[in-house]
């Protein structure tokens, strides 16, 4: 019996410290309006093992973000980004998003895209609630820089729209 205990204790051990090691669900959003080009420009960072969770959901086989073809990689990646991020200038109006590539950087992927705008504006509309269907307690964090100002927003669920203006 105390042998059996000996053995079990190091998976146990493995388990909690794999628990500790990612213990919160998050993504950190750089936006900036570009006047000049007309566009919003975007880089999300994403914890790799919950984007891949969530990029996995409704296919045969789990998606790797490294190691799955990268054209599919990139096709899930944006209908994703589509579903769960929306900009807006007026009610009605959702600014198309395109990628513009996929970065690794340690436990986590950089993404990066745009959105045009129509014209030159002081605010948008924003819809954000990236992997809160996969993860409940997900913290999606957007630092905005536009017109010489920095601010930050929290979007969870419960809050998913908030408008941004500069």
């Amino acid at each position: 019996m105390s042998r059996r205990i000996l053995l079990l204790l190091p998976v146990a051990l493995l388990l909690s410290l794999a628990a500790w090691a990612h213990a919160y669900h998050a993504s950190i959003m750089e936006l900036r309006y570009n006047p000049q080009k007309l566009q919003l420009e975007i880089a999300l960072k994403v914890f790799s093992d919950d984007f891949e969770k969530a990029l996995s959901v409704g296919q045969s086989a789990g998606i790797s973000l490294d190691k799955s073809p990268k054209e599919q990689v990139n096709t899930l990646v944006l209908q994703l980004v589509r579903r769960s991020v929306e900009f807006s200038t007026k009610p009605g109006e959702v600014l198309p998003l395109t990628l513009v590539g996929i970065q690794h950087e340690h436990d986590s992927h950089w993404v990066y895209f745009t959105a045009k705008l129509p014209r030159p504006v002081q605010s948008v509309s924003m819809r954000h609630k990236l992997l809160l269907d996969v993860f409940p307690d997900q913290m999606n964090i957007v630092n905005l820089e536009a017109a010489g100002q920095k601010q930050s927003l929290l979007f969870r669920s419960g809050q998913e729209q908030q408008q941004l203006k500069w």
